[in-house]
């Protein structure tokens, strides 16, 4: 069996859903109480096809400018509630892909911590897709934190 890492990372995927506060929230709490580290994942879609490499390759730094901006907001967040910088994972490509690819590759990883939409649609496709097709494949725990949380229901369980 491989060894585990000596610290906790819970990891995150950062998007622009509201439920995301709650899994960060979440994570942080419980990587602080156990001497862990938050590690935050963000997903950029690929730019379409262009006929121009140049016009591809503009967009594909302007989204990834975007994306450390976004990434930067959260980091902020996480180094006032666990008094550690997380670690940053940048991806391009489909969402549920990367978090596979990145689960299998990084042995740092120990939890990951995703939260459920509040919406009607349904607890959102990332978790869906975890908790069924994936559920079995997953070689980290999977927690799942309601996204209707409140800050204080998400301090009371952590």
């Amino acid at each position: 069996m491989a060894e585990m890492p000596a610290d906790r990372v819970f990891l995150v995927v950062v998007d622009e859903t509201p439920e995301l506060r709650v899994a960060l929230r979440y994570a942080c709490r419980r990587a602080k109480r156990t001497g862990g580290r938050v590690a935050m994942l963000y997903v950029m879609e690929p730019p379409e096809p262009q006929q121009w490499a140049t016009i591809g390759d503009l967009m594909r730094e302007e989204a990834r400018q975007r994306a450390e901006e976004i990434v930067a907001r959260y980091a902020d967040e996480v180094v006032a509630m666990t008094g550690s910088p997380p670690i940053l994972h940048f991806r391009e490509g489909g969402r549920r892909d990367q978090l596979l690819k990145l689960l299998a590759e990084d042995p740092s990883i120990s939890i990951l911590v995703l939260a459920a939409g509040t919406d009607s649609d349904g607890p959102g496709p990332l978790v869906s897709a975890m908790v069924s097709k994936y559920a079995g494949t997953l070689k980290v725990p999977l927690t799942i934190v309601p996204g209707s949380l409140t800050d204080a229901q998400v301090d009371a369980i952590t």
